[in-house]
């Protein structure tokens, strides 16, 4: 067979496969009943969304951006997630490359009688030696798109990763931030605490002089330092809070249990005055665990192909050159020169439904992707109307508690007043000092509840991962500081 003929046959061979349609649906986009706008917005919609900005700009606090900034490097969740985006991008290259020829070599050496490269051979009794060198060839003609369809899946899943990527991310910069705030509430309770406990200190001293001197009774004495003795047991429990939620912010950082820096306060934490949520339709663009779940309905659609492709015959081209010889010295030589080019078929004929189940397989297969990517659009959708609400309902909360806070300090000072003056008994200051220790408490809370909120509608709406992946201004800036 001349050369030419060879190369005829296949350009003819590729053009058919690379002409043919690949079998199986194409990909359509999952339908999704998205709102028209999210619940509880506070005015028009607006196209513009908080998740566009990147974490540093939402989050100002040096202490928290230099924690987001070692979770990013360190964090063992982002650092499996990578590696699985590694595989699945070693996936992908195992798909792509039965596209091509697979080509490989052999040899063999063998020495014995009446036989010739193990196959018995009648020679008149000799022992003789049989050598064999060459490359063969083998390519699957991609007539019916199975392996385009096997390609598309993996391309899909590795995208998938990609995405899962970027929702943990997100996931470490909201749970770094999430548990810092956490942190400072747990401060700022522990600061109440210990400024009750002095403030009731201050009541127990002044009973035991009174009582010593025969001004108050010992009721009194002990109504005073039970009150004195529950705040501070509540002080260690604080501090074991405090302690677990360093742990928990040391291991997203990926580091060993130990203290967390911080010089700042829960309220000195900014909030944004206005946030802008976009609109419901972007958050389908901008969600990674939403794109994930679209990029795994893709990889199914295209295990359908694959399957159907199972019922067709896979056609191809198989070709042997090099040499084989009774002589070593004589296997690159002309005349032991050998060749051969084949093509093949091979198909299914019956198969006792095996393949039928398969294919059933794959369709319900795809169908709970579809229906998984609509669930986690229906979630994300929800994510952000419960933030939305949240946040909304703890500025009315926190504007009734600042009043009760404010209220129970004067309800205290007035009560301490009145009975220094001898115009009340001591059960007036108790009581109004009672009143003001949890509604400080429960202020505190709110304060963090309100920095939570923003961090989960930050989150809930895709929490801004582009930036993420491009060089900070800020870590320009502090380079260039350093240097």
């Amino acid at each position: 067979m001349h050369l030419s003929n060879l190369k005829n046959i296949f350009f003819c061979v590729t053009s058919l496969s690379l002409a043919g349609c690949a079998i199986g649906p194409n990909y359509k986009r999952t339908t999704v009943n998205a709102p028209a706008e999210f619940r509880d917005v506070a005015r028009e919609a607006s196209t513009n969304s908080l998740a566009d900005l990147p974490w540093w700009s939402v989050f100002k606090d040096p202490n928290l951006q230099n924690l987001v900034r070692v979770a990013l490097t360190n964090n063992y969740d982002l650092r499996i997630t990578l590696a699985r985006m590694d595989q699945a991008r070693a996936l992908q290259a195992q798909a792509r490359s039965q596209f091509l020829p697979q080509v490989g070599y052999v040899g063999e050496a063998n020495r014995g009688r009446n036989e010739f490269l193990d196959t018995p051979t009648p020679n008149g009794g000799q022992t003789m030696n049989s050598f064999l060198g060459g490359f063969n060839a083998f390519w699957e003609i991609d007539l019916w798109g199975r392996v385009r369809r096997m390609n598309e899946a993996a391309r899909a899943n590795f995208m998938a990763t990609q995405e899962g990527r970027r929702a943990v991310m997100i996931s470490v910069v909201s749970g770094v931030a999430k548990s810092y705030f956490e942190l400072l509430e747990l401060d700022d309770q522990l600061a109440i605490a210990k400024r009750t406990r002095d403030s009731y200190g201050h009541t127990y001293r002044l009973f035991d002089d009174q009582h010593a001197g025969g001004l108050a009774s010992k009721l009194e004495l002990s109504r005073a330092k039970l009150a004195l003795t529950s705040v501070s047991a509540n002080i260690p429990e604080i501090e074991r809070q405090i302690a677990l939620k360093e742990n928990e912010i040391n291991a997203l950082l990926g580091r060993n249990p130990g203290p967390v820096p911080r010089t700042s306060t829960l309220l000195t934490q900014e909030l944004p005055l206005e946030i802008p949520v976009g609109l419901p339709s972007t958050l389908l663009e901008r969600r990674p665990d939403v794109r994930a779940a679209e990029q795994q309905v893709r990889a199914a659609n295209a295990g359908i192909g694959v399957v159907v492709g199972d019922f067709f015959p896979r056609i191809g081209l198989t070709t042997f050159y090099g040499g084989t010889s009774t002589e070593l010295h004589n296997l690159v030589s002309s005349g032991a020169n050998i060749w051969s080019a084949a093509a093949s078929a091979a198909g299914p004929v019956f198969t006792g439904g095996r393949l039928t189940g398969h294919y059933h397989e794959a369709k319900a297969a795809c169908e709970e992707a579809k229906l998984q990517y609509q669930d986690t659009a229906l979630n994300a959708f929800r994510e952000v109307s419960d933030a939305l609400i949240s946040r909304r309902r703890f500025d009315e909360e926190r504007v009734e508690q600042t009043a009760a806070v404010n209220a129970g300090r004067d309800a205290v000072a007035v009560a301490t007043d009145r009975y220094q003056e001898g115009k009340s008994s001591y059960y007036e200051v108790l009581e109004a000092q009672q009143q003001l220790f949890p509604a400080e408490n429960a202020l505190s809370h709110i304060e963090a509840e309100r920095r939570l909120t923003a961090v989960q509608l930050y989150k809930a709406l895709g929490g801004g991962w582009e930036a993420m992946e491009k060089p900070s201004a800020l870590a320009l800036q502090n380079s260039q500081t350093a240097k």
